[in-house]
């Protein structure tokens, strides 16, 4: 990077030019993803606390800040604002919106703005992918339960169906109907013949070996632990969803330990109930190294809180891809110096 400001390139990268590179480099962006959580367990990492801009008028909208900075061999700082409003579903458009700034790391400087919430969704799909191919190394599921139908459980099933996973059959549960027809046609139109929409989630969960929950639960709305009797794997993409009995009754993989037992959490709940952390087995960077001994009579949850270091992960291999391929927007007079006066 340039020292003189005014020599230095601001870029602009948009949606649509983020979703052309991802959408054909879906195991890349898994390996991306793989390679930042061994970087976090490097301590290679620093990813503070959240920032949660809230609205007393409307409480059911956020704004969160992640800011991040992935060491090693990325050496990349940078930050992810993302909101969530529900309420823009009832207008036509999507809940998220996010954008992403990268800074360079000897200067400070911002070097790029990425449309974020693709990337965000992409991270995202990726981590649980990243987690069931470390736990189903077949890459076989006779079921998949899909709790939650929106957005990143299509990225979810997108990232599945694109590396080599074998799927016989789907069943899907979701509050509002038109989100499991559109995930079930999907489905079916990517080669997935047997979709089941299911009426009761706990059905769908005692009947399927792979389950994800991408849901907007602010609260656990699952507490029947005998549904996971047949101990499938479980991506809690949410982290609401569960009660402490079933926590308590499964091994539980996390991201980062601290980010996942805090803000009311399926595992804050958890602490708070029994007062330690005795039941988390451990980090999925220990998952991927081989480190982990898991008890096969129980179910295996990972609940990843989903870290900022992951999404520059992403955001800076598309940043470097569209300097190669020059499908950025440079904005070479951002920067401004003032005159001494």
């Amino acid at each position: 990077m340039k020292n003189n400001i005014s020599e230095h390139n601001f870029v602009v990268i948009s949606g649509l030019i983020v979703s052309e590179i991802l959408k054909n480099n879906y195991a890349d962006v898994i390996n991306l993803v793989e390679k930042a959580y061994l970087t976090h367990g490097d301590k290679k990492t620093i990813n503070p606390d959240s920032y949660f801009l809230k609205y007393p008028e409307k409480p059911e909208a956020r704004i969160i800040a992640l800011p991040a900075h992935l060491g090693g061999d990325f050496n990349i700082s940078g930050i992810k604002w993302i909101a969530s409003f529900p309420k823009n579903i009832a207008n036509g458009i999507p809940r998220a919106s996010a954008v992403i700034i990268l800074n360079d790391y000897e200067t400070g400087y911002p070097i790029a703005c990425l449309e974020g919430s693709i990337i965000s969704a992409s991270r995202t799909a990726a981590s649980a992918v990243l987690a069931a191919q470390n736990l189903i190394t077949t890459k076989i599921v006779k079921r998949l339960g899909i709790v939650g139908c929106g957005l990143i459980s299509h990225y979810v099933l997108k990232f599945l169906l694109n590396t080599g996973w074998k799927i016989s059959a789907i069943d899907l549960f979701d509050l509002v109907d038109e989100y499991s027809v559109a995930l079930q046609e999907y489905a079916q139109k990517n080669g997935i013949e047997e979709v089941h929409i299911s009426l009761i989630k706990e059905e769908l969960i005692s009947s399927c070996d792979l389950i994800t929950f991408t849901t907007t639960a602010n609260v656990p709305h699952v507490d029947n632990i005998s549904v996971f009797s047949h101990n499938p794997i479980v991506l809690h993409l949410s982290l609401r969803d569960l009660s402490s009995e079933i926590i308590l009754g499964s091994n539980n993989i996390v991201d980062d330990v601290d980010h996942c037992l805090k803000s009311a959490t399926s595992l804050h709940l958890t602490e708070q109930a029994v007062g330690n952390r005795n039941f988390v087995t451990g980090t999925i960077d220990q998952l991927i190294q081989g480190k982990l001994t898991l008890d096969i009579q129980k179910p295996t949850v990972f609940s990843p809180f989903g870290m900022g270091i992951l999404d520059l992960s992403v955001a800076y291999y598309v940043y470097q891809r569209t300097l190669l391929e020059k499908t950025n927007k440079p904005i070479s007079d951002f920067f401004y110096k003032p005159t001494q006066i």
